[in-house]
C-alpha cells in the first residue's frame, strides 16, 4: 500500500491510501527513462515528449555509489548533490527495485532541476525526520510545498510507512528541493509530467 501525502499552499496535509499515484491530469505517454545513452536512443524519440507526458526514473541502470548529476540529462533533469546507493540499513528499505538516491555529500539535501518546466514531481520517500519537498519558478521563487511531517523508517513506531509518496503540483516548475534538516533520507520512483 502506498500512501500519498499532498499540501497545497491554502490546504491541509491530507494523506490518501492508492495503490499506483497518478498524476492529477489524463497521461497520454509515460516513459521510463534510462541513465544509459545507448538505452535512450533506442526506446523514444525526444521529440514525443509534450503535454502530458510522464517520466519514471530508471534508477537500476546507477551504480552504487554513483554521484547522480547529469545521467538523465537527455531526459530533461539535472540533479544536484544527489548520489546512487543499494541501501543496507533495513529502516529504508524500498518497494522497488534496490537502488535509490541520496542527498551527498550534503546529507538531508537533494536538488532536481529540470531543463523545460513539468507541472507534477513525485518520488516514494523514506526519512529519519520531516521532509519536505518544495517547488521552485525559473526565478527561484517558492511556488508549491508539500512534506513528510515525520519521520518514516521501517521497523520504527511511525504513524507513517516507509516510502511514503509525495506529490506536488503547479505550473511551469523549474526545479524541486527536498530538505529534511539534520536527517537522511532516501527517494525512488522519481517521476514528472510535462
Amino acid at each position: 500500500m502506498v500512501k500519498q501525502a499532498t499540501l497545497q499552499s491554502d490546504q491541509l496535509l491530507k494523506f490518501e491510501s492508492s495503490t499506483f499515484a497518478r498524476p492529477p491530469f489524463e497521461v497520454q505517454h509515460q516513459i521510463v527513462a534510462s541513465a544509459r545513452r545507448s538505452q535512450l536512443e533506442a526506446v523514444v524519440d525526444l521529440t514525443t515528449i509534450n503535454a502530458h507526458t510522464c517520466l519514471c526514473l530508471n534508477l537500476e541502470d546507477l551504480k552504487c555509489f554513483e554521484v547522480v548529476e547529469r545521467q538523465y540529462e537527455d531526459w530533461g533533469v539535472v540533479f544536484h548533490n544527489s548520489i546512487a546507493i543499494q541501501p543496507s540499513n533495513p529502516a529504508f528499505m524500498t518497494t522497488s527495485g534496490l537502488t535509490v538516491l541520496m542527498g551527498a555529500p550534503k546529507s538531508g539535501f537533494l536538488e532536481a532541476k529540470f531543463l523545460r518546466p513539468v507541472n507534477w514531481v513525485s518520488a516514494c520517500v523514506t526519512s529519519s525526520q520531516r521532509l519536505v519537498l518544495s517547488a521552485y519558478d525559473s526565478d527561484r521563487q517558492p511556488i508549491a510545498q508539500t512534506l513528510l511531517p515525520s519521520a518514516n523508517l521501517a521497523n520504527s513506531d511511525s504513524a507513517l510507512p516507509p516510502n511514503t509518496l509525495l506529490s506536488i503540483k503547479a505550473n511551469n516548475i523549474h526545479s524541486v528541493t527536498f530538505s529534511a534538516f539534520d536527517g537522511q533520507f532516501t527517494l525512488h520512483d522519481f517521476r514528472f509530467c510535462v
